[in-house]
């Protein structure tokens, strides 16, 4: 049965620059690329009979067992959805950056000398922005794996779960459910930096009100100096909710016990997660984070691709494959149109498409907007106590 009308290792095994972002090459150092061919790309109409090439442009060539095995996962993912389509025929043929920029922009020239009418991948921001910039005259969209949103606009897109995204769903369910006074609490790395301020937009869009925000420096003494601090500042600010940019990879067991041990109360201060909290899921026994709130893609579509994708590679996917597969579903949706079916104004309709990570839409701006659920940690288990939404513009957002 096709799941494109029904989405774990963790992000951090990809590259911990995932959600450091810092580590992807140098946020300030990137710049979106802006297509000379005009607002529109996609290139000359699709033919509807012929098939739609399609690049895939995956970090295999470096050396390095992760990436191949994340190389590998990709085209699994992806050959997966092209057999899942009906009405279109697309021509899937892969490339390797070798985890290289410069091999990257070479790949993406290559590809669409080659005749590629759209680019799926590279995976980190460096080799996206690369990429979409060596074909950027070109008039051809990437839709990049990364979700480092300071590399997205122009010709390039980000497929992968932005902290703004992550951050407004919270954010809004918070505000609903008793939580809307947010103390904001961050490393004082790049990706807290950018974590922080994603949530305070976030909030103060949801109607709610950031009473506080506090930062620690990265190391275990210093958590433990500032937690003090931070936990009376909560407390005399009335916050109601203490919004954690920490991930289960870095400080969050150790910054969110200190707070409790200083003084903060779960069931008066309701900690939300930025990141992933059941990844590994053993960091749902975590004590500190009984109770507290984090979101997620729809658990259910995303069990059935990994029911299908074990069935048919006889292993897991990596936890970043899936992004994958929604970049084909998406191609495969609009090529059916033939015609200009591939320029920004169809890549970006509000409607957007559905994945193995469930919907998803394509932002002018390069960012994405997904369906996320929210789980609440109780008893040691992710509960999700308000589903992903199944339509934009309803529940959820």
């Amino acid at each position: 049965m096709s799941i494109l009308t029904g989405f774990r290792k963790t992000w951090a095994d990809l590259s911990r620059g995932l959600r450091r972002v810092a580590a992807l090459g140098g946020i300030a150092a990137l710049a979106a690329c802006v297509p000379a061919g005009g607002p529109g790309g996609g290139g000359p109409p699709l033919d509807p009979g012929a098939p739609v090439q399609v690049a895939l442009l995956v970090p295999g060539g470096s050396g390095q067992p992760g990436d191949e095995i994340l190389a590998r996962s990709l085209e699994n993912a992806a050959r997966l959805a092209v057999a899942d389509l009906s009405g279109v025929q697309i021509d899937l043929r892969v490339y390797n950056t070798a985890s290289s920029p410069e091999q990257a922009a070479a790949m993406a020239s290559r590809a669409v000398d080659e005749g590629a009418r759209i680019i799926l991948g590279p995976v980190r921001a460096p080799e996206a922005n690369a990429a979409g910039a060596a074909v950027a005259g070109r008039g051809i969209s990437v839709l990049s794996f990364s979700n480092n949103t300071d590399i997205a606009g122009g010709n390039v897109f980000v497929l992968g779960p932005t902290f703004q995204n992550t951050a407004g769903r919270l954010a809004r369910h918070a505000a609903r459910n008793g939580a809307p006074r947010v103390m904001v609490v961050f490393d004082q790395t790049a990706a807290g930096e950018v974590g922080r301020s994603a949530i305070e937009a976030a909030v103060g869009a949801a109607g709610g009100s950031v009473v506080g925000s506090a930062g620690y420096a990265f190391g275990q003494s210093e958590i433990r100096a500032a937690a003090p601090q931070i936990a009376a500042q909560a407390r005399a600010n009335g916050a109601n909710a203490i919004f954690l940019t920490a991930g289960t990879d870095g400080a969050l067991s150790l910054i969110s016990q200190s707070l409790l041990d200083n003084g903060v109360s779960r069931e008066t201060q309701r900690f939300i997660g930025l990141t992933r909290w059941d990844i590994p899921a053993e960091a749902l026994s975590l004590p500190a984070l009984q109770g507290g709130w984090f979101a997620l893609p729809d658990p259910g579509v995303f069990q059935q691709y990994q029911s299908r994708y074990r069935t048919a590679y006889g292993e897991e996917p990596h936890p970043i494959s899936g992004l994958a597969y929604d970049g084909i579903a998406a191609v495969g949706a609009l090529a059916r149109q033939g015609g200009n079916a591939l320029s920004r104004a169809s890549l970006t309709q509000s409607a957007g498409f559905v994945g193995v990570n469930g919907i998803f839409r394509l932002r002018p701006d390069g960012g994405n907007d997904r369906g996320l659920a929210i789980a609440q940690v109780q008893n040691g288990q992710a509960v999700i106590i308000d589903p992903a939404p199944r339509s934009f513009g309803g529940a959820g957002f």
